[in-house]
């Protein structure tokens, strides 16, 4: 089959590599992609949210199935474009990717949907949000705050504060920061605990869980300095226990799901959850979910360190997400709605998706400057050596390649070194001798990954 993918990040250079491996893949694109990207797959000039382009692209083609990194293209319909084309594609429709796309949305959601999530406040201006924290509706002037801008902000709409004047000033700088993503603003609680990512692949009320995993956002070691789109995140047993899992699941996942297909926008795709594990009420042993956010798609590193460990052939997967909807059944020769041969995989519930029982870690290079404007255009030594060490990959977040074919950076996150071994101490040092091996000007990355 041909295979298509939407971006040009280290996410999807995992995304691609993965589907490399797929002996079902005949050719395999991606738009717009990038110089690692372009070792396994076409690129394609073409920007992930220029729809119409994508969709002649496709056709043109003959794309069997396309893949969608990103937010952006499911926030504007690409998933409800494709498939008014007949053409199959992972990722939820325009209405269920406002999950992630409004703030305000997904708040009143888990709300009507009784999902456990911090309180919150939605404000239509900055006036309004300033006013409601001088009101005192998040606590006193020493209180903690997060302020979110509602839209999509590309990593920048998320800030935690730590009292009210730091809220204040937060909302005063999200018009800037996140532009227009920031016209209206959401206020909560902020909830103190153990952060973890819970990713699933979800179709209808049908998912299976990823392994659990942890990302690390802030730019410098000890979780210090500005938010970043992720420098880094490990994948373990030990961040979940299975007691917790299915309470995350009784308590998020299925009423999520349900939700989704009770307010007509049934979910397929990639399902990543935010949560938090907070101290459980008094006289209550353990840590209990809270929901701090929903993506509609895989994170950023943390796509790394998960499908670094996928054992199934990831096109089988897909086909089962594409093989039912909540409560049609599966037949060979039924249509998908559009007049096409509906798959006839098994379900996403009768696939046993497998998964390495090894722990993964990823630990992202950063260009100098990163996360204001960085520094591009530096030649990358030493990538080579780096991806000979057992057990290790090397995947393209923001690189170009020069006519003598050297590497040289065109971003800010510019490489994902991700290893995976028996246990997260082993990968964690497979991954730092492998960074150890790369070099260029003003490279930035934590060492406190993982721990």
């Amino acid at each position: 089959m041909n295979v298509l993918i939407i971006g040009s990040g280290g996410r999807e250079h995992a995304i691609c590599r993965t589907f490399s491996k797929s002996s079902k893949v005949d050719r395999l694109y991606c738009a717009d992609g990038n110089a690692g990207i372009a070792q396994s797959a076409v690129c394609v000039p073409i920007r992930p949210d220029d729809i119409d382009a994508l969709t002649k692209f496709a056709l043109a083609n003959e794309i069997d199935l396309t893949f969608v990194g990103g937010e952006t293209p499911l926030a504007l319909g690409i998933v409800d474009e494709f498939e008014s084309h007949g053409l199959k594609i992972i990722g939820p429709n325009r209405a269920a990717a406002q999950l992630e796309a409004s703030k305000s949305f997904a708040k009143d959601f888990m709300a009507r949907n009784r999902i456990p999530t911090a309180r919150y406040l939605t404000a239509n201006s900055v006036g309004a949000a300033v006013n409601a924290l001088e009101r005192g509706e998040f606590g006193d002037k020493n209180s903690p705050v997060v302020v979110k801008a509602d839209g999509l902000a590309a990593g920048k709409g998320v800030v935690v504060t730590k009292n009210r004047t730091d809220a204040i000033a937060a909302i005063d700088d999200m018009s800037a920061l996140a532009g227009s993503a920031s016209e209206k603003i959401v206020l909560e609680e902020c909830l103190i605990g153990k952060e973890v990512s819970l990713l699933m692949f979800a179709g209808g009320e049908d998912f299976a869980l990823m392994p659990p995993t942890r990302d690390h956002k802030r730019i410098g070691e000890g979780d210090t300095g500005p938010n970043t789109g992720g420098m880094g995140a490990v994948t373990s047993t030990s961040i979940l226990t299975d007691e917790q899992l299915r309470e995350i699941e009784d308590t998020i996942i299925r009423p999520t799901l349900r939700g989704c297909v009770n307010e007509g926008m049934s979910f397929r795709g990639i399902l990543f959850l935010g949560l938090m594990m907070v101290a459980a009420p008094a006289g209550d042993r353990g840590l209990r979910p809270m929901l701090l956010e929903y993506n509609v798609r895989f994170g950023d590193p943390e796509t790394q360190a998960i499908l670094i460990r996928l054992e199934t052939d990831f096109v089988d997967i897909c086909e089962a997400l594409l093989s039912r909807e909540s409560g049609d059944i599966t037949c060979e020769n039924a249509d998908d709605g559009l007049g096409n041969p509906r798959s006839s995989a098994v379900s996403l519930s009768d696939l046993n998706i497998k998964w390495s029982h090894e722990s993964s870690a990823c630990v992202v290079l950063a260009a100098k400057n990163y996360p204001r404007k960085p520094q591009t255009g530096d030649r990358i030594n030493g990538v080579e050596n780096a991806a000979s060490i057992k057990g290790v990959e090397i995947f393209h977040a923001a690189t170009e390649r020069t006519e003598d074919g050297d590497f040289t950076t065109a971003g800010g996150r510019v490489l994902g070194v991700t290893a995976v071994a028996a246990n997260l101490t082993d990968a964690l040092s497979a991954a730092y001798r492998a960074v150890d091996k790369i070099s260029f000007s003003g490279m930035q990355y934590r060492r406190d990954i993982g721990l």
